[in-house]
């Protein structure tokens, strides 16, 4: 089996790509120029350049592939107009869709997210519950959910995958968490009653491939997540004890927090200049993240290998071995 992987050097797609040639797949990587590559540098996978926000056609890079795995997502990036995440998330999407209907590829793996979902108003959510979409992000993603089950109806065998909050060695999206933890400058921002749902890095890349090994997985949504959801007051204790550090009791109001992002947004953007805090990070405090994973176990067979308390462990090792939490 030959694979084109989209987003190839992100977190989710180098642990990914590592799987697949564990399994003994042939490997073809989408990432752009500009891309740094530390991820999968050593790994035997084929490059193809190309910027999904850009690239008119993947139909060349989809010669002689089986199955195609669009992971790349626009997400943590700031200093740039929302259009940005609509032509990677939904028009690079499209293009992808596309060029893999036309090159007759055998399977589609597309990776959505929970975010679709938004705040979860019935715990836990299950894939058929409302979408509830709450950023401009997770707007565009639905859209490509969305797009990408269109495709099934017309043919292609297509499947989603939703990963739930995705961490592990290699992610520094949850590092600012892990580090004022570390130095006892953590302050939870609202009550921390809200649920947190993990994904461990290699958990999830054996959900995708398990996704696009099942045939009883096309055209199907599927959450994957940790086999635990908890509340934020839960978790931050939880890290607290990985380093034996005692957690501060203090808590911030969220809106003087979320106005301050607002003000932030405003100034910083104009100039292109990341804001030091923004709204969509002030929501990982107020909205709840907790999911039903039961579809993914019963269909794929997928089983998560690492616990929670495991893989925070495994997370704030690497970070204190490349000297992050300093």
């Amino acid at each position: 089996m030959k694979a084109l992987v989209s987003g190839a050097n992100g977190f989710t797609g180098s642990y990914l790509i590592k799987l697949l040639l564990k399994k003994g797949y042939q490997v073809k990587g989408i990432v752009r120029k500009t891309s740094k590559l530390e991820a999968i540098k050593d790994l035997p996978v084929e490059l193809y350049y190309a910027d999904l926000a850009t690239h008119p056609s993947f139909y060349d890079a989809m010669q002689d592939i089986d199955i195609v795995y669009n992971i790349a997502a626009a997400y943590r990036v700031e200093g740039v107009p929302n259009k940005y995440f609509w032509d990677v998330n939904l028009e690079g999407t499209r293009r992808l869709l596309v060029s893999a209907k036309k090159a007759g590829i055998k399977r589609f793996v597309h990776c959505s997210t929970v975010g679709v979902q938004g705040h979860i108003k019935k715990i836990p959510a299950k894939e058929e519950d409302p979408y509830n979409p709450g950023d401009y992000y997770q707007e565009s993603k639905l859209a490509a959910e969305k797009l990408a089950l269109e495709y099934y109806k017309n043919g292609l065998p297509v499947t989603v995958v939703r990963p739930a909050g995705i961490y592990g060695p290699g992610d520094m999206r949850f590092l600012k968490l892990f580090k004022y933890i570390k130095n006892g400058k953590f302050k939870m921002i609202g009550s921390g009653n809200v649920y947190y749902h993990f994904t461990y890095g290699e958990d999830l890349a054996e959900g995708i491939v398990l996704a696009g090994e099942k045939e009883e997985a096309i055209g199907e949504i599927f959450t994957i997540g940790g086999e635990e959801y908890l509340t934020l007051n839960e978790l931050v204790k939880k890290i607290g004890m990985v380093f034996n550090k005692p957690v501060p009791k203090t808590h911030i109001p969220v809106f003087p927090v979320w106005f301050a992002g607002l003000l932030c947004e405003i100034v910083c953007r104009p100039f292109g200049i990341t804001p030091p805090v923004y709204r969509r990070r002030v929501e990982f405090f107020v909205k709840d993240r907790a999911f039903d994973i039961s579809k993914a176990k019963k269909v794929l067979g997928y089983q998560p290998k690492y616990t929670l308390d495991e893989g925070l462990k495994k997370t704030a090792d690497w970070y204190k071995e490349k000297g992050l939490l300093d």
